[in-house]
Formats: C-alpha cells, sequence, structure tokens
C-alpha cells in the first residue's frame, strides 16, 4: 500500500535543529569583491561533488558581501579550518567588517581568493562552474584548480551548535 507524500514543509526552527545534529567540518569561503576588498564567511555546507573533474559545493547566503563577490570575481578559496582556529570560525561566522584587519591571510597562489594562512589546514582555489538558487542560499560549483594541504593539525567539527576538536591524531 502507498501513500501519497506529505505536502506541507516543515518549520525553519525545526529543520535548522535536525541540521545542527549532523556534524561536519569548518571553512570559510573567500573571494575579492569588484575593488579588491576582500570578502570571507565560514561556511559548513561544503561538499564534495566529483573527482573527475575535481568539483565541490558551497552554499551560500543570498545577499552576502562574499557571494556577490564569489560571483563578480568568477573565483573562490575554501580554507578549511584545523582545530586552533575556533575563533577565526567565530570571526567569520559574525558581521565584523574589519575580519581581514585582524587576521593573518595572504593572497592565493592563483589569486582566487584570500588564504587564512595562520588557520587553515588547506585551501582549496576554486574557478566557478555553475550556481543553482535554492531558497535563501546559492549554491556554489567549484572547480578546484590549485591545492595547498598542510599535514600535521587535525580538522575543527562544528555539531549541535558548537564547535569541537576532532578526537582523533593528525595525519
Amino acid at each position: 500500500m502507498s501513500s501519497s507524500p506529505p505536502t506541507q514543509l516543515v518549520d525553519s526552527a525545526g529543520f535548522r535543529s535536525m541540521m545542527a545534529r549532523f556534524p561536519s567540518g569548518v571553512s570559510v569561503v573567500a573571494a575579492y569583491g569588484t575593488d579588491g576588498t576582500p570578502h570571507g564567511m565560514t561556511c559548513t555546507s561544503l561538499c564534495s561533488v566529483s573527482l573527475e573533474p575535481p568539483t565541490l559545493l558551497v552554499c551560500l547566503r543570498n545577499g552576502s558581501a562574499t557571494l556577490d563577490a564569489v560571483l563578480s570575481s568568477g573565483a573562490f578559496t575554501v580554507n578549511l579550518l584545523h582545530t586552533a582556529a575556533r575563533a577565526a570560525a567565530e570571526l567569520f561566522g559574525s558581521g565584523r567588517q574589519d575580519r581581514f584587519d585582524v587576521t593573518t591571510w595572504s593572497d592565493s597562489p592563483t589569486g582566487a581568493g584570500p588564504c587564512l594562512t595562520a588557520d587553515a589546514l588547506a585551501v582549496a582555489d576554486c574557478r566557478v562552474d555553475t550556481t543553482h538558487l535554492a531558497g535563501t542560499h546559492t549554491v556554489v560549483f567549484g572547480k578546484a584548480v590549485h591545492l595547498l594541504l598542510r599535514p600535521g593539525r587535525p580538522p575543527l567539527l562544528h555539531g549541535l551548535r558548537a564547535y569541537a576538536d576532532w578526537p582523533f591524531p593528525a595525519p
């Protein structure tokens, strides 16, 4: 016996509460605006899509300066944060306009965006491939054109609305 699928959506608070129960790694997505100003935001909505070609996706809030910079420049960096980078995760998750004045960063080798040199265990320079509007966010698919991998520090995690350390030794 089959039943018809539900037609009413759950409320956003309940959905947010459910997703808080799904821990993930923490990244900062960053790009340059049309005037060269760096923009960035903490992002846990990130996943790999394909190995051939190497593609990932990030979900960025509509109307954010970071999304505007990603779309206007056509490039961005994904900075995967290590366990000692909680302060950076909180900074880039805040509304502070001086984020890049109070953190250590450099230009990525390809110029795709800012690289958080002290806080990232890995950085992917990406070229925007496609985008898809999804409610309050835009899904940005990026093809990775350069990687920087720094061994020795485990990743920072976020779940249940709190940051946590990776419980295993770093490779």
